[in-house]
């Protein structure tokens, strides 16, 4: 999908109704430009918090400790080295 957008004076650009529409975004979302060879752009979605939970798999060592243990283990691993 290819979509012109004008910048504005201010340097704005209005993300187009479809690109939002297939990027599912909604006001208040936070969004990536990454700049590819100084020519090209690409534009996506941050996903949030919650969107993320469960992406990472938790260590059985720690699954279902407190944070409080999980961190103070963490902090002692790191002085360790």
């Amino acid at each position: 999908m290819d979509i012109a957008a004008r910048i504005t004076s201010k340097g704005q650009i209005t993300i187009p109704k479809s690109v939002r529409e297939a990027l599912k975004l909604t006001e208040g979302d936070q969004v990536v430009f990454r700049v590819i060879e100084g020519e090209r752009a690409i534009l996506a979605r941050t996903p949030d918090l919650l969107e993320l939970a469960g992406s990472v798999p938790v260590p059985a060592a720690v699954r279902g400790l407190p944070w409080e243990e999980i961190r103070r283990r963490a902090w002692a691993a790191q002085l360790r080295g």
